[in-house]
């Protein structure tokens, strides 16, 4: 298990997916990227998991890319999921980036590719690739512009220099912020949250969410409709309704 790039752990709806390179920092080479793939793809098939949570071992989160890997000729991206395994197609279903010390370049990258972020305060968030002639061209410079105002993005984005975590909790890009070391506690609390409500709801209120940006004022509605119909015609949505009149806690079957 201690040589396994990412481990992985399931708990009450809940899968833990652990980067496991601590001694170089978490950076992503094909391995990891593999295995963050074939997490994602397990939290998408397992009817049992509700929400995923994706953290670093030891000091930090991820310093993105591994640049040894990469001029020995190893690829860290992966065919359906894209770099990291993640940042073209996270999983359907919501995940949480759980992030302790720092999230650098490709690192920060894969927790934007996550739906929230649980940070320790004093973490390091950034992208610093224009100190060395390159492009944070892992989905930073499409999500950020998005998720926190544009002027700040730009300067993440041209001066390379990081923010706290604490900054971005101001700035609405953290969600919760956690003392050092008990990121993945807060994440854990989240996701409980988010696991307590119905599958297939999660499912399609994250989709409308991701995809909604991109419809036109006349289409919004009627695929907002395509999306939601089939969960208001669900046994779960029967359920749903029938544990509130009853004051009982919904079992939820995600049909």
């Amino acid at each position: 298990m201690a040589d396994e790039a990412v481990l992985t752990e399931a708990d009450g709806g809940v899968l833990l997916i652990t980067l496991n390179r601590p001694d170089q920092r978490n950076a992503v080479n094909a391995a990891l990227a593999d295995g963050i793939a074939a997490a994602l793809d397990r939290l998408d098939d397992d009817d049992d998991l509700q929400v995923g949570i994706l953290t670093g071992a030891g000091k930090g989160f991820s310093a993105g890319m591994d640049l040894k890997a990469f001029v020995a000729g190893e690829s860290a991206f992966v065919e359906h999921r894209g770099f990291a395994g993640i940042v073209q197609g996270p999983p359907r279903k919501p995940i949480i980036a759980a992030i302790e010390g720092f999230a650098m370049a490709g690192g920060f990258e894969i927790a934007l590719a996550c739906d929230l972020i649980v940070a320790a305060k004093g973490a390091r968030l950034g992208i610093p690739e224009v100190k060395r002639s390159l492009v944070a061209a892992g989905g930073a410079l499409l999500r950020l512009p998005s998720r926190i105002p544009y002027h700040l993005a730009t300067e993440l984005a041209l001066t390379g220099d990081p923010i706290s975590a604490e900054r971005g909790a101001e700035v609405g890009l953290v969600n919760r912020l956690t003392e050092p070391g008990e990121a993945v506690a807060g994440a854990r609390e989240l996701a409980a949250r988010i696991a307590a409500n119905g599958p297939l709801a999660l499912i399609a209120s994250k989709r409308i969410l991701e995809e909604a940006p991109g419809w036109s004022p006349e289409e919004m509605w009627r695929r907002q409709a395509e999306i939601s119909g089939p969960v208001f015609a669900s046994d779960d949505a029967r359920e749903g309704a029938t544990a509130f009149a009853e004051k009982r806690d919904p079992v939820w079957k995600g049909r």
